[in-house]
């Protein structure tokens, strides 16, 4: 009896020691450094500021210095938030995605983007997700590179042949929106074309502004421009409902047809609203951001004479191994391996991303830090892409960075990781490389303006919209 008793006592003691413990590490868990700012605003001018002056990265790699810290606090587009930096901050949130954080955006984005948890399910969205992210895989895009092929040539002739100076910013955005009409829609009027992309400009702005639904405000235009796109889009979609009845349609002709034929595991279709939200978020990602990288690169082969020539050399080869009208093919795009090195080395120092947000769903501890549940994270590619850590001269516009298995896991996100890894990347991928194709075997140039800030209003922008000169190859 004496033993029971002795081994209850040492088994209680046990379990009092293992409470204590946790109490003390839970007391222990500190609140990450950094402040909110002003109420509403937080620090949400300093960020923007940052980004205007040319320099998006340092609101973040100050604060690191500044708190000696990967984690820190601050309070962005109305909302408080945790800042997670760094590789392992980035594995961190790309490994524990719907596990410990969840996908979550600032009510001005909802707001925008009209699609909420409230509106639609955590399931919908899911199997939302899933269907988009099987139609714009390799596989599903192998067969469109021949019609990107034909529209990026018909928009270089009208666009940029027989021209002396263009401006590159607006013709970039021009490019990708007319392919992601041909490729999402089928849309080919240029009047439906120009009336959908004119109030496409103001959204971005809006989602990544101070958050003020005022008339004359960036927030108040972009939700005004979005429910006009929006609208816009549920015609096109119920016309497109009814060309599938008569059978004057296709259900594989392209996006928005699958996604009306196409039902998900339990036998459910998308809802109109639904469809108009995943296209028009398409359509936002490809005017943008595909925009911005494009430019980027005419900015860079621009500047460095020698990565311009490595471009050309590739392109003009595979350029002579087609015979008259033949198109580009999945064959051509593979054989751009330096070309897409080029591209990521614009990405890294230019992300196309300004970063996305999280939402904790449980309480955890993060590198010593308390993080509660309903924490709002926020984290940033650019945290690593200037780092010398993991790139060595970090300024340096070194192609040879991606060559073999690359930079170090979790270093390199322009498309972000995980499970919400951007659904339209190799969408990107063909949309650039046929871009660059059809720019290097056409023209060389020089900027105008040999000393043009880039700035950063929610993606990287040149602040004069990069104009060129050009000069066509003799023929």
């Amino acid at each position: 009896m004496e033993i029971l008793y002795a081994s209850l006592l040492g088994s209680f003691l046990l379990f009092v020691i293992y409470l204590l413990y946790n109490h003390k590490s839970s007391e222990n868990a500190s609140v990450p450094p950094g402040k909110t700012g002003f109420p509403v605003i937080g620090e949400t001018l300093e960020f923007l500021y940052a980004g205007w002056k040319g320099h998006s990265e340092k609101f973040i790699s100050d604060r690191i210095a500044k708190y000696s810290s990967n984690v820190f606090k601050t309070s962005l587009f109305g909302s408080p938030f945790v800042v997670f930096c760094g590789v392992n901050g980035h594995r961190f949130l790309f490994s524990n995605e719907n596990k410990l954080v969840r996908v979550w955006f600032p009510r001005s984005i909802h707001t925008i983007f009209l699609q909420s948890t409230e509106t639609f399910s955590t399931e919908e969205a899911i199997n939302g997700r899933k269907l988009i992210r099987n139609l714009i895989k390799p596989v599903g895009l192998q067969s469109h590179i021949g019609l990107m092929d034909t529209v990026a040539h018909c928009y270089f002739a009208t666009y940029w042949e027989n021209k002396d100076m263009v401006l590159v910013f607006p013709l970039a955005k021009h490019y990708t929106f007319l392919l992601a009409c041909r490729l999402l829609m089928s849309v080919e009027d240029p009047n439906l074309i120009a009336i959908l992309e004119k109030p496409l400009g103001f959204v971005l702005k809006g989602a990544f502004s101070v958050p003020i639904d005022l008339p004359g405000t960036p927030l108040n235009r972009a939700i005004k421009a979005s429910s006009f796109i929006q609208k816009e889009l549920l015609v096109i979609i119920r016309q497109r409902k009814i060309d599938l009845t008569k059978g004057m349609a296709s259900p594989t002709q392209d996006i928005l047809s699958h996604m009306l034929s196409t039902s998900d595991d339990n036998g459910n279709f998308m809802q109109e609203a639904d469809i108009a939200n995943k296209i028009f978020g398409l359509l936002v990602g490809s005017h943008d951001n595909i925009a911005s990288v494009c430019t980027s690169i005419v900015k860079y082969l621009a500047e460095l004479p020698e990565v311009y020539q490595g471009v050309f050399q590739e392109q003009l080869g595979i350029a002579k191994s087609k015979a008259p009208g033949e198109l580009l093919n999945w064959e051509d795009i593979q054989k751009m391996k330096y070309s897409w090195n080029v591209a990521c080395e614009v990405m890294r120092l230019e992300s196309p991303s300004p970063g996305t947000f999280r939402e904790a769903l449980t309480d955890f501890t993060y590198n010593g830090f308390s993080i509660p549940k309903g924490c709002k994270i926020y984290w940033n590619a650019r945290s690593t892409h200037r780092n010398h850590e993991f790139f060595p001269e970090p300024q340096k516009f070194d192609p040879s960075r991606f060559e073999g298995s690359g930079p170090p896991p979790y270093a390199y996100a322009p498309f972000g990781g995980g499970p919400r890894m951007c659904p339209g990347k190799e969408l990107a991928r063909l949309e650039i490389l046929v871009f660059m194709h059809h720019l290097v075997n056409r023209f060389r140039w020089e900027k105008l303006i040999p000393g043009e800030k880039t700035v950063y209003i929610s993606l990287a922008n040149p602040e004069k919209g990069l104009p060129i000169r050009l000069f066509p190859h003799e023929t």
